[in-house]
């Protein structure tokens, strides 16, 4: 497909808008379309418009519903590309503003969910649905239908869903093809799949693909909540149940979903003698499940984010076939979610939505949405006016209120630092973007060559050289969720709980990744094993070892520690393919010194010299020293502008600033 990026320009309102773009006849030729043919427009969102030439070569000329559609604002060019565009069976529109303008007016346009078409200050149309799916071309013999409620888009199937591609494709894969094609699985003599089971944190879409699924498909669909079927009298529930998956079977084809099925159909194992309830909703599950005839077209989906707590029987061939992993969406996913829940919202030029999708780590779909909720309120709070629009510092507003609901129990707050920020420390800096920033660049050609990236790097050095630093400005340069290890929140005074928390940490980052694991002061949590004589920290340090690299794949999760004592580590964490390197953060040198004073005194009244006395000064000492100093004639500038004095800072006040550092 031919795609090209153009600078852009807003047509003269002199007409009324029709959904065009004007392009010159060499784009039109290098896009492969003629007059009259439908293009693809990105801005920051999509729209279709129909091209037409213009006899002025440079810009794509976009008209005023194209640009509000698109929403270039901000962006100096636009992606523009050739697209297949349906006729129009029907449309319905929702009226925002005004009567809904003559049918005729409506010709020719082509339109997508969510879109929105305005005819003059008073007068707009909002796309509610589109039969088929958009983009598609109103035409005279398309159906169109006006609404003067519901002031939202509708759910469109696989089209309201953002951020699961990979998760869509596998349903369409399972679910979509034998529901809609059955004969072709008749010929290859192959049952469908009878059940999936989508899992994922809580918020990640589970339930909301599973609805998309039946409207999709166009079958019946049997929505089953725990709370809902169960009864105080003994067999009402299995006879609730097995009514469901009748009426099911006599609607068919038709799609039985379960939300939340780990609370009807624990581990049997776990459930005592008192619990026959939950023993006999589990049999009478899989009793049911084994009774569906892969001929009638009755799938069943299921819904957890407690996938070890379901009973080991349903999660076999037969029964659940397939398992879906929604993992939390990484900064592509975030980047589409953020741009499906603000189609609809009047965003300033200042709102990047790609910057917001690289600072959202570990949030999942819920957590984006309340996200843009938030930054609505926080605009109405501002300014509750009919044409207010939301900004780039509502959304940091709304930013303080929101936390991932993936990282909820493991993030941290990284400040917002690169390595730019940080004096000094050039080789340290070279060797942690050769070991962390380059696979995650280039993992294909890692591949391609057969090299396993590194899995982990042990930063040691004294205390104060800028370990904890360096590794938070290496996730903001790496762009990938950072989890920080609390060797406090690991440790449990219960035999087996310290291995367990450390099994629930890993298995938080592989959910999580691509992702920086982060122990500070590892020497702490895993010190050489034979020392301890109870054997607590020798299982916490077996458990570390298992988990870096056991019969699991640490795959997507790069492991980075500090310790001030690296021979304080246990020697078997220490060997390549755990830590496979040892980078030494040494104090820095005159240049580095140099460099980490100006940093810390940017904004303080010293000249060039002062800061060049600063560093001679402070030989073999590390830039925790440096920014005492720094912060010290920092408090003794205030306090002198308070006093009326804003004059560069003299020798003799840096020289006693320097002499905390006798002290220490």
């Amino acid at each position: 497909m031919n795609a090209i990026a153009r600078p852009w320009t807003e047509l003269p309102q002199d007409r009324p808008p029709r959904g065009i773009i004007r392009l010159s006849r060499d784009d039109m030729s290098a896009l492969g379309v003629g007059a009259g043919a439908v293009v693809r427009v990105a801005g920051d969102r999509v729209a279709y418009a129909r091209a037409f030439p213009s006899s002025a070569p440079g810009a794509a000329g976009l008209d005023a519903i194209v640009v509000a559609n698109a929403a270039p604002r901000g962006r100096a060019t636009v992606d523009l590309a050739p697209a297949a565009a349906a006729s129009a069976r029907r449309v319905e529109f929702l009226a925002v503003a005004g009567d809904p303008p003559p049918r005729d007016t409506l010709t020719h346009f082509t339109v997508a969910v969510g879109d929105t078409l305005t005819f003059g200050p008073e007068r707009s149309l909002r796309v509610l649905s589109t039969a088929p799916d958009g983009p598609a071309t109103i035409g005279a013999e398309t159906v169109v239908s006006f609404s003067t409620t519901g002031g939202g888009p509708r759910e469109a199937g696989f089209s309201a869903l953002g951020g699961l591609d990979a998760e869509v494709a596998r349903v369409r894969e399972m679910i979509e093809l034998p529901m809609r094609r059955p004969d072709l699985f008749a010929r290859l003599g192959v049952d469908p799949p009878k059940g999936v089971l989508l899992t994922g944190p809580p918020g990640s879409g589970k339930t909301l693909l599973a609805r998309a699924v039946a409207q999709e498909c166009g079958v019946a669909f049997f929505s089953i909540a725990g709370p809902e079927i169960v009864s105080k009298h003994y067999g009402d529930t299995e006879a609730q149940l097995r009514s469901i998956f009748e009426r099911a079977a006599r609607e068919a084809p038709a799609i039985v979903f379960i939300d939340e099925i780990d609370a009807i159909a624990p581990r049997r194992d776990g459930v005592g003698a008192e619990r026959q309830l939950e023993r006999r909703m589990v049999a009478q599950l899989l009793t049911l499940l084994d009774g569906l005839d892969a001929r009638n077209r009755v799938v069943v989906m299921a819904a957890t984010n407690l996938p070890d707590s379901l009973d080991p029987a349903l999660r076999r061939p037969g029964r659940f076939d397939r398992e879906i992993v929604f993992s939390p969406p990484d900064r592509d996913g975030r980047r589409a979610i953020l741009a499906a829940h603000t189609r609809f919202m009047p965003l300033g030029p200042d709102v990047d939505l790609d910057r917001l999708a690289a600072g959202a780590h570990g949030f999942v779909g819920a957590d984006l949405a309340a996200l843009v909720r938030e930054a609505g309120m926080a605009a109405l709070r501002r300014s509750p006016s009919h044409d207010v629009t939301v900004t780039a510092e509502d959304f940091d507003v709304a930013r303080l209120e929101v936390a991932p609901s993936a990282l909820r129990d493991a993030a941290v707050d990284v400040p917002d630092v690169r390595f730019d920020a940080i004096g000094g420390l050039d080789a340290v800096k070279a060797s942690l973007t050769e070991a962390v920033l380059l696979p995650l660049a280039h993992g294909d050609l890692f591949a391609e060559y057969g090299v396993r990236p590194p899995r982990g790097v042990l930063l040691s050095g004294p205390p104060g050289v800028g370990k904890t630093m360096i590794a938070k400005a290496l996730a903001n340069e790496a762009g990938v969720n950072f989890l920080a290890v609390r060797g406090a929140e690991l440790l449990d005074r219960y035999v087996g709980g310290s291995e367990e928390a450390i099994h629930r940490l890993f298995a938080k980052a592989r959910r999580v990744g691509p992702a920086i694991l982060f122990f500070d002061e590892l020497d702490a949590l895993a010190p050489p094993r034979g020392a301890d004589a109870g054997g607590v920290m020798d299982r916490v340090v077996a458990a570390l070892l298992t988990e870096i690299d056991g019969v699991e794949d640490l795959r997507g999760v790069f492991l980075l520690g500090a310790t001030n004592r690296v021979e304080a580590v246990d020697p078997a964490l220490r060997r390549p393919g755990r830590f496979d390197a040892i980078i030494a953060v040494a104090p820095p040198d005159l240049t580095a010194r140099r460099a980490i004073a100006a940093l810390h005194a940017a904004k303080l009244p010293l000249d060039e010299a002062a800061l060049d006395r600063i560093a001679e000064a402070t030989e073999g000492k590390v830039g925790a020293d440096i920014a005492l100093v720094c912060q010290r004639l920092g408090v003794l500038a205030v306090r002198r502008a308070v006093a009326g004095d804003r004059s560069a800072i003299s020798d003799a006040e840096i020289a006693d600033a320097l002499g905390v550092l006798a002290t220490r």
